[in-house]
């Protein structure tokens, strides 16, 4: 039997923080909407519905966590995803919550004996 290195504190703590990043709904939100193209900050703002200071808060985590870049512009700050592997985890996430969730309906489905939603 192989046994398992333990996974030393630091990149344990890392990991934890990569993951806190992407565990904010805000941060979510600005994702996707960065999923296609770069994005001044007003356009953010407009798109999510809250403040300045809310959505440049968290451009900043995402920033320094080397998940976005940043380009200004005149006076404006335009922000695109540097770091496509974030998109990929979020689809991984989606996938397995979707299958779990056809399996609850499965399960809801088999004890009433309905195979089809009314």
């Amino acid at each position: 039997m192989q046994s398992v290195k333990p996974i030393p504190q630091e990149v344990v703590q890392q990991l934890s923080e990569y993951f806190g990043i992407l565990s904010e709904p805000m941060r979510l939100r600005i994702l996707s909407l960065l999923r296609e193209e770069e994005k001044c900050v007003q356009e953010l703002v407009e798109a999510t519905q809250t403040s300045q200071a809310n959505v440049s808060k968290h451009l900043k985590v995402m920033l320094q966590a080397g998940i976005l870049t940043r380009r200004t512009e005149g006076t404006s700050a335009y922000y695109r995803v540097d770091d496509p592997l974030s998109f990929e985890l979020c689809n991984l996430v989606c996938n397995r919550l979707a299958a779990r969730i056809e399996q609850q309906a499965r399960h809801f489905r088999d004890f009433t004996g309905k195979s089809t939603v009314a």
